[in-house]
């Protein structure tokens, strides 16, 4: 028993810093981090390692072997660790904690890349630019900006991402996947910065300010968005004619110019629109509806832009004069005809004889001579006339008569 006892208490201490172990084979392999050795290799690419252990786990690199699946989802890891982080994300366990503001993260690498908010420290220098970064990551990706690289592609589209992360966001645009919900009305969004935003319909809270206007917005990007029209920054060009727009969304309803494009249909008479509001106007055709009001006159519009030139009949307003002799109009359909006055151009042709006109309306005047369609009829004597000028000039002649009646009335 003495001698069992004497063994146990038997140590080997490491000459290099002090620690002590029970087996000498441990302070042989102990050692290695000291020396550096890397006795263990790999057969398929050569890397090399300390202990024959992490050669096991890098060997599934190779084979693709993922032993450690998630109870939860079913996502598998090669290592057993990356498995003990990733069940934080469905336990919500957050063990490591900030000492100063005392914000928990679920992964200690996390709490180090948070610290930097603290410190301010900026280690890494983009050699192209000068531009800091408080870590190596977004270091590595902000260099991308410089090469165009986009190495994460989309399978099912062939779009490209800079960030992973990016991808994954887009996938949901494939899938349908909207994992983040509000508690408040149930409503479910592809991203979680789109939640956050949502959320502030509920809260009211607009926290993000311009600071040359003072308009508040529910989330940064909008604000973002907002502070083009200050700029004139129009950072999305069309790639077929060159031009450029402030929001991504106008350039891809614009892209339907060029494709043809028209995926807004009407249900009630299958005419189709390339965009979304074209066919919300169109609907109030059927419906009759006229939202806008002329607070004038109380008229009312189908179109807030008609709604808008209707304006200028009370203001006298005529934005668009001609370059050519001054005159001025009010819309700028009507300067287009005036100009073809001085130009001569007659645009508008008659498919029976071949006159041409130089405006729509002289057009659909001639026609008549053709069709002997005579749509003005003289109240007094129903006489009918194929043109609104030819009547007018008749209902003089009913006024002659008229007043020479009455004067020999009242000479008698």
């Amino acid at each position: 028993e003495n001698r069992k006892v004497q063994k146990d208490l038997k140590s080997f201490r490491c000459d290099d810093c002090g620690k002590i172990f029970s087996v000498k084979s441990q302070l042989n392999k102990h050692m290695r981090v000291h020396t550096g050795q890397k006795a263990f290799a790999c057969e398929l690419c050569g890397k090399r390692f300390r202990w024959k252990g992490n050669l096991s786990e890098h060997m599934r690199v190779h084979t693709g072997q993922k032993p450690f699946p998630c109870e939860f989802c079913g996502k598998s890891f090669r290592l057993k660790g990356d498995l003990n982080k990733h069940i934080r994300v469905h336990t919500g366990q957050k063990p490591f904690v900030c000492e100063l503001c005392g914000k928990r993260f679920s992964r200690k690498s996390t709490l180090n890349d948070h610290m930097s908010v603290h410190t301010g420290e900026k280690p890494f220098a983009c050699e192209l630019c000068a531009q800091r970064f408080s870590l190596k990551s977004r270091l590595n990706l902000h260099l991308k900006r410089h090469t165009g690289q986009k190495p994460f592609v989309c399978e099912l589209c062939g779009k490209s991402f800079r960030l992973k992360g990016d991808l994954k966001k887009h996938i949901r645009v494939h899938t349908g996947l909207k994992p983040f919900d509000c508690e408040l009305c149930g409503k479910r969004f592809s991203r979680e910065s789109f939640l956050n935003d949502h959320m502030s319909i509920h809260t009211g809270e607009k926290p993000f300010v311009c600071e040359l206007c003072g308009q508040s917005f529910r989330g940064k990007g909008t604000l973002n968005r907002h502070m083009r029209i200050h700029t004139g920054e129009k950072p999305f060009p069309c790639e077929l004619c060159g031009q450029r727009f402030s929001l991504k969304s106008n350039l891809n309803s614009h892209m339907r110019v060029h494709t043809g494009q028209k995926p807004f249909v009407c249900e009630l008479c299958d005419q189709m629109f390339s965009q979304t509001s074209s066919l919300t106007r169109h609907m109030r055709d059927h419906t009759e509806q006229k939202p806008f009001v002329c607070e004038l006159c109380g008229k009312r519009f189908s179109r807030k832009s008609t709604l808008n030139r209707h304006m200028r009949v009370h203001t006298g307003e005529k934005p668009f004069p001609c370059e050519l002799c001054g005159q001025r109009f009010s819309l700028k359909s009507t300067l287009n005809s005036h100009m073809r006055v001085h130009t001569g151009q007659k645009p508008f042709p008659c498919e029976l004889c071949g006159k041409r006109f130089s405006q729509q309306t002289n057009l659909n005047n001639h026609m008549r001579v053709h069709t002997g369609q005579k749509p003005f009829v003289c109240e007094l004597c129903d006489q009918m006339f194929s043109q609104k000028t030819c009547l007018t000039r008749h209902m003089g002649d009913h006024t002659r008569t008229e007043r020479t009646n009455v004067k020999t009335q009242v000479q008698k």
